[in-house]
C-alpha cells in the first residue's frame, strides 16, 4: 500500500490506523519555536463514526486508506439490511442497517445512491436528497383552532413518520428531505 506523508495530511484525506480506514476532517500545522513541526489530526472513523485526535511529527507517514466511490441502485430491504445494485458490475450487495443509519429511512426503489467502499467491503451510504412519497395515514385537524403554523404527524407509504402541515391529507405526494426527514411541499 502506499504511504501518506505528513505533508500530504489534508482535510479529506483517507488513511489507514489500527486496521481501519479513518478520513481527516481537520488537519492544523503547528510550529512550535523550537524543535519539530507538528501537525495535528481529528479523523472520523468510517466504519464506526468514530472521531479521534492524533498528533504527528513531520515526516511521519500512514498507510493511504483504498476507500472509493461507486454507484449503487437500492432493490429492496431486507433482514440483513438494505440490497443494492452497483452499476456497472451489476452485482448485488448488502449494506447493514446500522451502516446505512438514517440515510436508509427515505429510501425508494430503483434509487440511485453513492456507496462508499473499502477495498470491496460497503462502508457508507449517501441516500438522494429527497424523496417523493404518498401520505397514507393522516388526522385531519379543525380549521380556525389555531393562530400559528399547525403541523401534525403523517405516516408515509414507507411507513416513517414526517411532521407536515394541517392542510396535507391521506393521499397527497408529498417531497421529503431524504437526510433530515423534514417536510419540503406537496407535489402536484
Amino acid at each position: 500500500m502506499s504511504q501518506l506523508n505528513t505533508s500530504d495530511f489534508r482535510k479529506g484525506s483517507k488513511v489507514i490506523l489500527d486496521g481501519e480506514p479513518y478520513e481527516m476532517l481537520e488537519v492544523n500545522f503547528v510550529k512550535p519555536g523550537k524543535g519539530q513541526a507538528l501537525y495535528k489530526c481529528r479523523m472520523k472513523n468510517l466504519i464506526k463514526g468514530t472521531i479521534l485526535d492524533r498528533t504527528y511529527k513531520s515526516g511521519d507517514s500512514l498507510e493511504a486508506a483504498d476507500v472509493r466511490t461507486g454507484e449503487g441502485q437500492f432493490l429492496y430491504k431486507d433482514a440483513t439490511g438494505f440490497v443494492f445494485m452497483e452499476q456497472e458490475t451489476f452485482e448485488q450487495f448488502t449494506i447493514p442497517l446500522e451502516v446505512a443509519g438514517d440515510q436508509g429511512r427515505f429510501l425508494q426503489d430503483n434509487a440511485v445512491c453513492v456507496i462508499l467502499f473499502w477495498g470491496e467491503l460497503p462502508i457508507g451510504l449517501t441516500a438522494p436528497q429527497q424523496a417523493v412519497m404518498k401520505v397514507t395515514y393522516s388526522e385531519t385537524v379543525a380549521r380556525g383552532n389555531t393562530s400559528s403554523n399547525l403541523t401534525k404527524p403523517a405516516t408515509v407509504e414507507n411507513g416513517e413518520t414526517v411532521q407536515v402541515p394541517a392542510f396535507v391529507d391521506m393521499g397527497d405526494m408529498i417531497r421529503i428531505n431524504a437526510q433530515t426527514g423534514e417536510y419540503i411541499e406537496r407535489v402536484r
